[in-house]
């Protein structure tokens, strides 16, 4: 069952130690969720953070379990046939593993058998035979292996998870902060047109009673009341969409796997730009340049390249003869090393190569395909996001500049208001003269709030482009 928006907050501020006493009473008297608290919220308790860190432990079990290529291995193959009172064979081997990187693999190995049928090669002493050898390959296999190709994509991977891990947190902050910045527009349209609603009915209600007096023409009031239900429509379609807004910020709230929901009386505040900047950790930033080449998209695809390019390291030794070699000392008594001596041997040679290699051509020829392109991806995107960058940091630049002017052009539509207005109450002007320098004024401080977020919003893209989280600067 939800709880109380603000009961939970209150809880959860308490039991992460993020916000003192002081501040959570303030929060309770005010009835507001700041940028900063809203944000620590999705960074402490959304889902999509917990998902975010399994990508990390997919990537270190990946790591795990290519490294499970080189564990030792014991094996123990046990073989009987007893028929009609007579043991055909009774075989047993057993033997201890021991793998390295560079396809040599050290063995030990212990055999028993017996029986009246028994294959005259497999004869050993009446106590067993030991034997302790290594098996390696000369050309395939040598440098670059599966095993060893696995591990090394597995390392890899791990590099892409986090990577991976980063961009994800990267777009949740900056969905999240879309939201709260849609929230903050929708409710400050809201106020806006509430504002002026309430100067529509005053001022109806006054004509009212210029009409009773004789002062003003009946038409006046039929005028007025066109202009205050226009306001009423539009204070309600803006209602309706704080609300859809309010909605999808509830989105990115969770306490404890719960989804919080948003009570009507709780608001937004409109964050300054130095607060934005210090949230998102894009405060004090220089070096842009560097920034974009460590973005998380380009390093998963570093990673990519690295994962093709061992890939195609091990298809190249595919090309190679297959040459596999393998000796092993014999002796009845392992407790002696004396005992191994190279008169008492098996070894083995297998050598193998396929007249006309086409399946491991085409393997290489597929490999290389795949390298260029993710290249290619890589070398579009990285041009892509210093285009994003470059465009971002042009808008925030002109944005300021469209701020001042909307806010001087917003005082300057203040000032004609106020002076029709006088000039209406000395008779020296009319109703709709005043309505309309009203509505341009209206007109302007919706721009005046839209660009104010706007500039908040190229904050979040700046941020988004950069790719920054928190282990960005560290």
């Amino acid at each position: 069952m939800k709880q109380l928006f603000t009961y939970l907050l209150v809880l959860c501020i308490f039991s992460t130690s993020k916000i003192g006493i002081s501040q959570t009473k303030v929060l309770e008297e005010t009835n507001v969720l700041s940028f900063e608290e809203y944000i620590g919220y999705v960074k402490l308790h959304h889902p999509l953070m917990k998902q975010a860190n399994l990508t990390l432990k997919m990537g270190e079990a990946t790591l795990l379990k290519a490294r499970g290529g080189f564990d030792p291995k014991i094996e123990v193959d046990y073989d009987r046939k007893k028929f009609k009172g007579t043991e055909y064979y009774d075989q047993l081997n057993a033997t201890f593993k021991i793998p390295t990187w560079y396809g040599v693999e050290f063995k030990a190995n212990y055999e028993e058998n017996t029986g009246q049928f028994l294959n005259p090669s497999l004869t050993v002493p009446e106590d067993g035979l030991y034997s302790a050898g290594v098996s390696f390959s000369l050309a395939q296999g040598l440098l670059i292996n599966d095993r060893m190709a696995t591990l090394k994509k597995a390392r890899i991977f791990k590099q892409q998870t986090k990577a991976d891990r980063d961009l994800l947190v990267n777009n949740l902050l900056f969905e999240a902060s879309k939201a709260y910045f849609d929230w903050v527009e929708t409710t400050n349209n809201q106020n806006i047109y509430a504002r002026f609603l309430e100067n529509a009915n005053d001022r109806l209600t006054a004509i009212k009673r210029s009409v009773e007096v004789g002062e003003k023409a009946a038409i006046d009031i039929t005028e007025a009341r066109i202009v205050l239900q226009n306001r009423q429509l539009n204070l309600e379609a803006t209602t309706l969409k704080r609300q859809k807004a309010a909605l999808i910020v509830s989105n990115f709230l969770w306490l404890d796997d719960v989804p919080l929901e948003l009570k009507e009386n709780i608001k937004p505040i409109l964050p300054t730009l130095n607060m934005v900047e210090t949230s998102l950790l894009i405060e004090g930033i220089t070096n842009i340049e560097a920034l974009v080449a460590s973005h998380p998209k380009l390093k998963s695809l570093d990673a990519k390249i690295g994962g093709l390019t061992v890939d195609r390291a091990l298809k190249r030794n595919k090309l190679l003869p297959k040459l596999d070699l393998q000796y092993n000392f014999l002796t009845p008594e392992y407790d002696q090393l004396d005992s191994f001596k190279t008169a008492n041997y098996k070894a083995f040679v297998n050598f193998s190569l396929p007249l006309f290699l086409r399946k491991e051509r085409g393997d290489l020829k597929l490999s290389n395909l795949k390298l260029n392109d993710v290249t290619y991806m890589k070398t579009a995107t990285s041009l892509a996001l210093q285009n994003k960058v470059d465009a971002t940091r042009a808008e925030i630049i002109s944005l300021e500049k469209q701020t001042r002017l909307i806010d001087n052009i917003v005082e300057d539509y203040i000032a004609l208001v106020n002076a029709e207005e006088r000039k209406f109450s000395l008779g020296e002007s009319s109703l709709f003269l005043i309505n309309s320098r009203e509505q341009k004024l209206i007109d302007a401080q919706l721009k005046e709030n839209q660009l104010v977020v706007k500039n908040l919003l190229a904050t979040a893209n700046l941020y988004n482009a950069l790719g920054i989280t928190e282990t960005s600067n560290k």
